[in-house]
């Protein structure tokens, strides 16, 4: 009985699972980007793996929570990135913008991943042109939401996996 709940502590545990989920993440992206080498999707791989929580308990939340501050530093990048001034003062107005779009919808504590987006969005390549940061954007949009379902996937299959893992124990230890 103890050598089964030690391998399903080990085999369960949030380190194991943070590995699988940033294993498959990174996965996922880095297959994309050799998939489509055209588009930058450097940002996408980096966001699955922002989006992705380790911490085990809420996970699927916390990488809701993330994907909004994403969103919200995204959002807080288009209004700035066109204004008549320079870099530097584009980025402290997306932060200022950011800081107070995750206040408003109580998101606060991530909103370290909505200024790195800002810092995705603006300062990477600034003189690409117009599209340079809709791409970006679209990009860490698509990271965002490949992150979340990972994470959610991998919670249904654990779920399940963890059941029939009691159910097998109990089978035969009977």
């Amino acid at each position: 009985m103890t050598s089964f709940r030690y391998v399903r502590k080990e085999v369960f545990s949030p380190t194991s699972i943070y590995i699988l989920r940033c294993i498959t993440g990174f996965s996922a992206g880095y297959f994309l980007m050799l998939t489509f080498p055209r588009f930058d999707l450097f940002w996408a791989l980096l966001s699955i793996v922002l989006v992705i929580s380790p911490e085990g308990k809420d996970t699927a939340r916390l990488s809701l929570e993330r994907v909004k501050a994403n969103l919200i530093g995204a959002f807080s990048s288009f209004l700035p990135v066109y204004l008549p001034f320079g870099t530097y003062y584009k980025v402290l107005a997306g932060i200022i913008l950011a800081a107070l779009l995750c206040r408003i919808f109580n998101l606060l504590s991530v909103a370290r991943t909505a200024v790195v987006a800002i810092i995705i969005i603006l300062i990477e390549k600034p003189n690409e042109g117009f599209m340079a940061p809709i791409d970006r954007f679209l990009s860490v949009l698509s990271g965002c939401v490949i992150g979340l379902l990972i994470t959610l996937t991998t919670a249904y299959i654990i779920k399940l996996a963890y059941k029939r893992q009691l159910l097998i124990e109990y089978k035969l230890l009977r």
